[in-house]
C-alpha cells in the first residue's frame, strides 16, 4: 500500500508543501491528498483589496493541481484523530474519514472576537472570501446612498491599517476612522511612524488611539471610557487565532491552540503530524517565536518538506530558513512602507515608504500568486522512493469523489 500524505489547508502554506512533495517523492509508492473547503485559491494577502473593490484573481486549485498528481478533496475538516491516524471531513454529501500515514496541518487562522459582544452579530471582517464580500456589497449599499457613511476599523495591526487605507482610498464619499488600543504604528520605527500618520491625513482617515473596545452594536462601538461611535460598517481587525480542531485532537499545543513544533516543525507529540504556516508555533532563528504572516508560512512550508522528504526516504534532514525579516505595508494603491527589523524583532531605524514600497509590495504580491499557482515549478525533476514504505495497517481507505482531480 503507497504511504498517504494528507495535506489539510491550501492556503500559502499548504500548496507549497502539496506541490513540493508531489515533485520530490516518486507517486510509485506516495499518494497525496490535499484538503480544503473553498475550491479555489484565496489571496488572503489581497482581501482588503476585494472588500474595497478591487478584483483579485482566485484561480480554481483544480487547475492549480491539474498535471500534479495531487488528489484535490474539497471539503471542510472537522476533526483529527491522530491515535488512529484518521481526519475526519465534511461536503455536502456528508461525512468522511481519510485515513494518513503523515499528516500536514495547514489551515491557517481565523478572525477571534476576543470575547467582545457584539463582534460576530454586527462586524465585518477580511479574513475570507465571502466575509470580504460581505463587506464589499456593505459598502457598495453606503456609496448608493449617496450620503456618505461612516466606516469603523478596529485594530491597528497591519491588517488594520492596510484595510483602512485601501478602504478610504477606494471610496473617498465615505468617513473612515482607525481604533488604536495603543500608538498607531507602535512597532514601526520613528520614520516610518511619521510615513503612516501622513498616509492617513493625506487620505482623511480619523485616528483615535488608546481607544479599547467593550462591545459592537449595529450603528454603534462602546468604548471603555464610555465613548459611543457612530458607525454603519464595522471592521474588525483586532487579532487571530487558529482553528480548535489541533487542540481538540489531542496534539501539543500552546495556549491559543498552535502546534508546538520542534525545528523541523515536527509535531512534538505526534511524530507523523508537521505543521505549517500560522497553525504552527515555530521558533525563528532569532530565538522568537515566528509570527502568523504570509512570510512565516513560506520558511515553514520548506522546512516541513524537507523534513518530510528526508524522513521517508532516509536521506539526511536539510535545515532551511527560519526568519522575519520585517512587515510590508500598504497603504493604498500606490503607497506602501517597508518595515525592516533586526534579530530581536525591533524596527530598524531606516525604512522604505512610498511608491517605491509600493511596487516592491506589488510585486511580493504578485510572485505570491504566481508560484501557489505553480507549485512544481522549477523543482528538482527527480522524484526519490521511500526507503521503506512505513506500516501503512493504522491507514484507512479513502474513498474520493467523483469530482477528484489528479
Amino acid at each position: 500500500m503507497k504511504h498517504r500524505i494528507v495535506v489539510l489547508g491550501a492556503g500559502y502554506a499548504g500548496a507549497y508543501v502539496a506541490g513540493t512533495l508531489a515533485r520530490r517523492l516518486s507517486p510509485e509508492d506516495t499518494e497525496i491528498t490535499v484538503v480544503n473547503a473553498a475550491s479555489d485559491f484565496v489571496q488572503r494577502l489581497r482581501l482588503h483589496h476585494l472588500a474595497a473593490g478591487r478584483e483579485i484573481e482566485a484561480p480554481q486549485l483544480a487547475d492549480v493541481f491539474a498535471g500534479t498528481g495531487i488528489r484535490l478533496r474539497p471539503a471542510r475538516v472537522t476533526a483529527i484523530h491522530p491515535e488512529r491516524q484518521v481526519v475526519t471531513v465534511a461536503d455536502a454529501d456528508g461525512g468522511d474519514e481519510l485515513g494518513y500515514g503523515t499528516l500536514v496541518y495547514a489551515l491557517g487562522s481565523r478572525v477571534t472576537t476576543h470575547g467582545v459582544p457584539g463582534v460576530a452579530e454586527h462586524a465585518f471582517d477580511v479574513a475570507s472570501r465571502p466575509s470580504a464580500l460581505r463587506l464589499r456589497e456593505r459598502l457598495d449599499n453606503l456609496n448608493r446612498r449617496g450620503e456618505g457613511g461612516s466606516v469603523l476599523v478596529v485594530g491597528d495591526g497591519l491588517t488594520g491599517i492596510e484595510t483602512a487605507t485601501e478602504i478610504a482610498e477606494s471610496r473617498p464619499g465615505l468617513s473612515v476612522t482607525l481604533v488604536a488600543r495603543g500608538e498607531l504604528g507602535a512597532r514601526l520605527s520613528a520614520g516610518a511612524r511619521r510615513h503612516l500618520r501622513q498616509a492617513c491625513d493625506r487620505l482623511g482617515i480619523t485616528v483615535l488611539e488608546h481607544t479599547e473596545v467593550e462591545a459592537v452594536e449595529a450603528a454603534q462601538v462602546l468604548c471603555a471610557d464610555g465613548t459611543a461611535l457612530a458607525s454603519e460598517a464595522t471592521v474588525w481587525t483586532a487579532g487571530f487565532a487558529v482553528s480548535p480542531i489541533a487542540a481538540a485532537g489531542g496534539l501539543e499545543v500552546t495556549e491559543n491552540g498552535r502546534i508546538v513544533v520542534d525545528r523541523t516543525m515536527q509535531s512534538v507529540s505526534h511524530p507523523n503530524v508537521y505543521a505549517a504556516g500560522d497553525s504552527a508555533y515555530a521558533i525563528g532563528d532569532n530565538g522568537r517565536p515566528l509570527p502568523m504572516s504570509c512570510a512565516s508560512a513560506g520558511y515553514t512550508g520548506m522546512q516541513a518538506t524537507a523534513a518530510i522528504v528526508g524522513r521517508l526516504t532516509g536521506r539526511k534532514i536539510a535545515t532551511t530558513k527560519l526568519e522575519y525579516l520585517g512587515n510590508h505595508i500598504s497603504l493604498g494603491r500606490r503607497d506602501a512602507i517597508l518595515q525592516m527589523v533586526d534579530d530581536d524583532g525591533q524596527a530598524k531605524p531606516k525604512y522604505v515608504g512610498g511608491r517605491k514600497a509600493a511596487r516592491i509590495k506589488a510585486g511580493i504580491l504578485k510572485m505570491s500568486l504566481w508560484t501557489t499557482s505553480h507549485p512544481t515549478f522549477g523543482l528538482p525533476k527527480r522524484k526519490h522512493h521511500l526507503a521503506a514504505v512505513p506500516d501503512a495497517s493504522a491507514e484507512k481507505a479513502i474513498v474520493y469523489p467523483e469530482n477528484t482531480v489528479a
